[in-house]
């Protein structure tokens, strides 16, 4: 049970979106889906939900091709910034019709969080504020119950107390109705604590994949005086440093040696976040 992509590329113009992305979505996991703005990856979920077309490659989902294949492409909900409901449509008549092409949704389930996030139901879709359209979006994924749950920045515009209250409903939902779901986000400390494996996209190519652990695992960072850890620099594969005064603390590839270390300098751990500015930054 997984999505496996294989060798797809994506050219819009004269730009290459996607080149040869290659990577598998297990079952079960949380993904967090990584990069800037313009490394692909709304392009990458487009693909995989079959909204556009890619120019190489193939998608399996369960190991059946998605192409003109509704049976695998029910597996999977993306949800996205764009809004496909009619115009006149209000969100209680869009929990209805969604129960239609999803038999799994669970409209109570929609309802009761509803409530919850205070989305006013009486509303058209295409009329709720930037906060409130994702909220409703959220709501119908997670109420979906699909194999496969996509989320293309999921917590735009939400406050900080509807996006604690998202990431709660997350957990729990994952919880009681495990499934694989990819959040593309670029709010990456939020999201640090829930997610498993990384995927991160670079200039439309797979930079690093693997379990979030074994990512950060990979670096640390050293403080102190500058003096001391420029010495201490010596040798090792640095991804960059941040200077005050007469302070520095440096970022560094590899296992750290707690005993070799030089009095008057500390060690900490990489947080994710850090890690990915240095690593797709110029």
């Amino acid at each position: 049970m997984s999505i496996v992509v294989e060798k797809v590329s994506k050219q819009f113009g004269k730009v290459q979106t996607l080149r040869d992305v290659s990577l598998t979505l297990e079952e079960g996991k949380i993904y967090g889906l990584l990069g800037r703005n313009g490394a692909g990856k709304s392009t990458l979920l487009n693909i995989l939900t079959e909204r556009i077309f890619p120019d190489g490659g193939r998608v399996t989902v369960d190991g059946e091709p998605i192409h003109n294949n509704d049976s695998a492409l029910s597996k999977m909900y993306l949800m996205s910034e764009q809004d496909c409901y009619p115009e006149s449509m209000k969100v209680r008549e869009a929990f209805r019709w969604t129960k239609e092409f999803y038999p799994t949704f669970d409209q109570d389930f929609a309802w009761n969080l509803a409530g919850a996030f205070e989305l006013p139901l009486g509303s058209k879709v295409n009329k709720l504020s930037t906060g409130y359209s994702s909220i409703f979006k959220l709501i119908v994924a997670l109420s979906v119950n699909v194999p496969y749950v996509l989320l293309d920045e999921p917590v735009l515009g939400l406050d900080a107390n509807h996006r604690d209250l998202f990431y709660k409903t997350l957990l729990a939902r994952y919880v009681e109705h495990p499934a694989t779901v990819v959040i593309s986000t670029h709010l990456i400390e939020e999201v640090s604590s829930l997610i498993e494996d990384l995927v991160i996209i670079h200039k439309g190519e797979v930079l690093r994949r693997g379990s979030r652990e074994e990512f950060l695992s990979q670096g640390y960072t050293v403080s102190g005086p500058r003096g001391l850890v420029e010495e201490y620099l010596k040798g090792k594969e640095v991804l960059g440093a941040d200077v005050l005064g007469g302070l520095e603390s440096a970022y560094v590839l590899g296992k750290a040696d707690r005993r070799t270390l030089p009095q008057g300098l500390e060690l900490s751990g990489l947080d994710l976040q850090k890690m990915f500015v240095l690593m797709t930054g110029k």
